[in-house]
Parts: structure tokens; sequence; C-alpha cells
């Protein structure tokens, strides 16, 4: 981790999508999210660190609405561009800054976060909001590195977690109040690290439902 120094992801927003190895991640972890929640068209959902929407567009497809919330003002105009280009009415944004106070609002049937954890001081903070803004027998659904130990990226600025090891990303689900707390391997990742090696990464999603 490099301490005090941030990503600047406004300015990778436009090309983000470019990436061929996102959209096949973010297509996997949605495939994961449909096997472990049974998605139907009454839900409304919050996708937490949406980024371009590469997740959200995804889901939006089976369920009611969508609210894609994320601190990276550049990639919240890329999905309002994207929105507005296909006229959904289902897919709604919200800029979010938790170090600028910031609380989730709303009420959902599913809440997501793909891949933004690891860039997350306050992860205790941002379950206990989930759990409030999270509908009785409402899911939580995480997906994010294995421990990795801080290859996975060329560049950890802004990396504060070099992966989680899913005992204890499963017991911040239960001490959030999160029950039935299950996860599966979602993805594989190969990757070249600075040595020019190939590595696989997996990524795992982590579920749970809030009590009735």
């Amino acid at each position: 981790m490099i301490k005090d120094e941030k990503r600047d992801f406004d300015s990778e927003a436009a090309s983000w999508d470019k990436e061929p190895g996102r959209v096949k991640l973010a297509t996997e972890i949605t495939g994961a999210i449909r096997k472990d929640v049974a998605l139907t068209s009454d839900m409304d959902a919050l996708d937490f660190g949406c980024g371009t929407g590469l997740v959200t567009f995804q889901l939006q497809l089976f369920i009611h609405s969508i609210t894609g919330v994320d601190s990276s003002r550049g990639m919240i105009d890329v999905l309002e561009q994207k929105i507005a280009k296909k006229n959904l009415t289902n897919v709604k944004t919200r800029l979010f800054d938790m170090e600028k106070g910031d609380v989730l609002e709303g009420r959902y049937h599913l809440i997501v976060s793909s891949m933004t954890f690891h860039h997350i001081k306050e992860i205790k903070a941002i379950f206990d909001q989930f759990h409030h803004i999270a509908l009785p027998s409402g899911y939580l659904c995480i997906a994010d590195l294995d421990s990795e130990g801080g290859l996975f990226h060329s560049d950890n600025r802004g990396v504060i977690h070099f992966g989680f090891d899913r005992d204890r990303m499963r017991q911040l689900f239960i001490e959030a109040g999160f029950d039935n707390v299950r996860h599966r391997t979602a993805a594989k990742v190969m990757k070249p690290i600075h040595d020019g090696k190939m590595v696989e990464f997996t990524v795992f999603l982590m579920t749970g439902r809030k009590g009735v």
C-alpha cells in the first residue's frame, strides 16, 4: 500500500471500458451474483463503487431498478452518458464520498459491490450502512480479490488492502448483521506481475442476507 496517495479514477474513466479484462471480469461477477440470488423484476438494487457501470448495466436487465454510486465524478459522468445513450429509466446515479461525510440513502432488496472494497479504509462503517439500507431479507453481495500480497495492481496507489481473507470477510458480514453468509470463486484472472511472470489471481463473491 502506498499511503496518502489516491488513484486518479477521474482521468481513467473515459478509457475504462476499453480494457477487455475488466468487461470479462464484470460479466463473470454478474454471473456469480445470478447464481446466488434469484433476481426478480420487482427488485431495487444499489451498486456501490459502480465505476462506469459494467456490473450495473448487466444487472438492470433482470431487476426493477439499480442505483450506481461512486466517489469518482469522472466515472459517474461516463455512466450517465451510457444511461442517456441507452435511454434507460431504471438506472440512477449518485456521487458518494464517505470521507466527506456522505451517507447512503434509500432501501434496497440487493446491494452489490465489485472490486471496490480493496480501496476502502472504513470497511465496518460501510457494512453498517449497508445493513441499514437493506430491506428485510435483502441481499449483500461483495466481489473482491482473495489475498494477493500486493501483486495484482501494477500501481498500488489507492490500494488499501491487498485482497481479503475470506474467513475475515465472512466475519464482517456477520458482525454487520447479515446471515446465511456463503462464498464462491467468481472469477480467475491471469495477469503478468512486475517480472513479466503470469500469475493467476482469484476473485470471490461473498453473499449474505439480512434477517426479516
